[in-house]
């Protein structure tokens, strides 16, 4: 991470360091094999979710209880000699049991296959495999899976210095794998924009093609091979929110081109029509797509962004965005914490805003991530392997069911960023312990003997991290007494819907919750200000999606996908206006609001295309409710 701050300077300094430190002797041979850069991952799949938080994207067995296939690769050995070896992995069940870890796999080097590896420690480490002898020239490295529980694997070291202790520390890894390569950490230009919007969810596809079709050149960056976000088939939320609505009926409209024709959570992979969106995107002129690209550094000029540097998640390749105009929507708010912007994150105080649905005390709660799941009916006997690593269920606990949908929610009392990967991992455990204990344990499993798990995400879809701050923070009263403003834009149509952990599960469970609950208060549809869409103090920054300025508690209305979709429509137009009159995101409210207006009067949509964002609309008022 790039931000023009000393003491983060001073880490990267300390980290350099420290990787020169851990650098073999000069005449020692060493190489690093990023596990991403595999040329055949068999059935491992590549998992980047966490690059800020333990380094770098990994490769991940998610067979779902099945040994997935060999991930293979070829390296080149410059000299013959006795190579250490070891991987970076990760135990991943180590949080909740002290037994071997679930994710074990084995590494073969020049068909020797060496010790297991990743069943033992309790962070992202590098774990010595054994030793082997090699020839110089080129020798074969495969990765063999051998639980199908979700084993990782980040980096192989091969080195012939036996005295080399690789660094685990997250910030040392990438000075220390450029040092054993050669390999460079500058950045290569990827070109001048009019803006540069990161993250491809529904917020930023709408936001880059809206700024696209009035004239701008967007630079659109997702770090997923696919767009849409939650609504992918890596993830699986359908729309929700309503269109049609509001004082612009027009925005929004656009999701009527590229959104999925049917509706459900939790369904097969077509229900998402991934190909359709990336199609989409590829196909609107004046966006340059750049996908598997993980933004993870800014560089500021004063109170600007001067440009976004970026990792290509399986090359390594850095890349650097220059542009006017900036969007975050990353959902966690990435951009705008990287470049310092005003943010918040957790329960604002009742007192605060004066919401009646906000805690008495401010506290760190947020809505939590669910991990989705689903089972199917097999025409024989299917067996599960026992999985029981921490999670202890019973004939009362366990849940009867063949299907997880958005209820199997986990992380609301903790740290959404910092502790994403755990979040993510306490879903796959409860997904994995409640399958097993019916398959195994339950008196009536023969109910149970034909089914199989189909499909279980190992991207986790959340509902809320950071949110930063604009010159408005949108508050409950704006949403149930529908207040108005002179800058309204899209509409909010959603229900305050806010998320809390089901009292029942909390007891059996309290503090491990990973079942939700909701309580709806129904509003009418009420225009959101403008002045929530742009930073406070971050000039050139506009934002979309679940990270715009509100509370905790508005946030559980304007955080569905349709509204999300509508908000970007307005970044885009508004974009439009400050590269026109070279202005900030600001001086539109305050100097060019009408034109706004008329831009989002107007729209961007194509005319003729049939309507079909007609499901999950929500429960709405029919009229507006009187101000006293």
């Amino acid at each position: 991470m790039i931000r023009n701050k000393n003491v983060t300077l001073l880490r990267v300094l300390l980290a350099a360091v420290l990787a020169l430190t851990a650098m073999p002797k000069a005449h020692a041979e060493s190489l690093i094999v990023e596990a991403e850069s595999f040329s055949k991952r068999g059935g491992w799949v590549v998992d980047q979710q966490f690059m800020d938080i333990m380094g770098s994207p990994y490769l991940i067995a998610h067979g779902m209880g099945v040994p997935v296939s060999d991930a293979v690769t070829t390296v080149n050995i410059n000299s013959g000699g006795t190579y250490h070896v070891y991987v970076r992995t990760y135990n991943w069940t180590s949080p909740w049991t002290t037994k071997p870890g679930a994710g074990a796999f084995q590494l073969s080097v020049g068909g020797k296959r060496l010790h297991t590896v990743g069943q033992t420690g309790n962070r992202w480490q590098w774990q010595k495999a054994g030793s082997v002898r090699l020839k110089a020239g080129k020798t074969q490295l495969r990765l063999h899976d051998l639980t199908g529980f979700d084993g990782r694997c980040d980096a192989i070291l091969l080195t012939t210095d036996g005295s080399l202790v690789p660094p685990d520390d997250a910030s040392s890894q990438d000075a220390f794998r450029s040092g054993i390569n050669g390999t460079s950490l500058e950045a290569r230009d990827a070109g001048e924009y009019d803006m540069v919007v990161v993250g491809a969810g529904v917020a930023g596809m709408s936001a880059a093609v809206a700024a696209a079709r009035l004239g701008l050149r967007v630079a659109l960056i997702g770090d997923r091979p696919v767009a849409g976000g939650n609504n992918s088939s890596e993830v699986r939320v359908h729309m929700g929110g309503r269109l049609g609505v509001g004082p612009y009926p027009r925005l929004g409209q656009l999701q009527q081109e590229f959104a999925p024709r049917r509706e459900g959570n939790a369904q097969p992979a077509a229900y998402y029509e991934d190909q359709k969106k990336m199609q989409w995107l590829q196909q609107e002129h004046g966006v340059s797509l750049f996908m598997g690209v993980h933004a993870d550094g800014v560089t500021m000029d004063g109170a600007r962004i001067a440009s976004i540097t970026a990792r290509n998640v399986l090359s390594g390749e850095r890349l650097r965005f220059r542009a006017q105009l900036y969007a975050d929507c990353t959902g966690d708010a990435t951009i705008g914490y990287l470049a310092g912007a005003d943010w918040r994150m957790g329960r604002e105080s009742r007192s605060e805003y004066g919401e009646s649905r906000a805690p008495e005390r401010a506290d760190s709660m947020t809505m939590g991530a669910s991990v989705q799941w689903y089972a199917v009916e097999s025409k024989s006997r299917q067996r599960f392997p026992l999985f029981e690593y921490g999670v202890v269920l019973n004939d009362s606990t366990a849940e009867r069911v063949l299907k997880g949908e958005w209820t199997w929610e986990t992380g609301m009392n903790r740290n959404q960023i910092t502790e994403a990967e755990r979040i993510r991992d306490y879903g796959l455990m409860v997904v994995y312990s409640n399958w097993s204990y019916l398959k195994n344990r339950l008196p009536e499993r023969r109910d149970y003997a034909n089914y199989r798990l189909s499909w279980v995400a190992y991207v986790a879809g959340k509902r809320e991290s950071r949110r930063l701050l604009g010159d408005y923070v949108l508050k409950e009263d704006d949403l149930v007494r529908h207040m108005t403003h002179e800058d309204a834009s899209f509409a909010a149509t959603w229900s305050i819907d806010l998320h809390e952990p089901d009292p029942a599960n909390t007891v059996s469970f309290p503090g491990n919750e990973y079942k939700a609950t909701t309580r709806h208060t129904v509003i009418y549809p009420t225009a959101v200000p403008y002045r929530c869409l742009y930073s406070r103090n971050v000039d050139n920054l506009f934002m979309a999606g679940r990270n715009i300025s509100t509370t905790h508690v508005a946030l559980g209305s304007t955080r569905v996908m349709r509204t999300t979709g509508a908000m970007g429509e307005v970044v885009g137009m508004a974009a439009s206006l400050c590269k026109e009159y070279g202005i900030t995101p600001r001086q539109v409210y305050f100097y060019h609001l009408d034109q706004l207006k008329r831009l989002m009067q107007k729209g961007v949509a194509k005319e003729g295309v049939k309507p079909t964002q007609d499901y999950n609309e929500g429960g709405w008022l029919n009229n507006p409710p009187t101000i006293k």
